[in-house]
């Protein structure tokens, strides 16, 4: 079972910004859940709509907080990353 949670933080009329959980963990899981449902990642050739990739440098998914138990030490490590500069220009442009 895979299983992808998701929080809807802010809509720009058919775009939305949202916040997803991986409760499990596979490969393109996000992206293929989102174009499951017919709301594709923004600038995803490969899973949303190859012509409609909005002239992003590429994907609006970011990883802005990832955080794990080291194998070896069992030490918790987080690590956190601002928004990607194209990511950042796409939600200017479609508010």
């Amino acid at each position: 079972e895979i299983i992808t949670i998701y929080n809807v933080e802010k809509t720009f009329g058919d775009r939305s910004l949202v916040e997803v959980e991986l409760v499990t963990g596979r490969t393109h899981q996000i992206r293929v859940h989102f174009s499951h449902r017919g709301t594709p990642v923004a600038g995803d050739a490969v899973y949303g709509n190859p012509k409609k990739t909005y002239g992003l440098e590429g994907q609006c998914l970011h990883a802005a907080v990832l955080g794990f138990i080291h194998p070896i030490t069992k030490e918790y490590l987080e690590f956190s990353s601002d928004l990607p500069d194209y990511f950042k220009e796409f939600l200017r442009r479609i508010k």
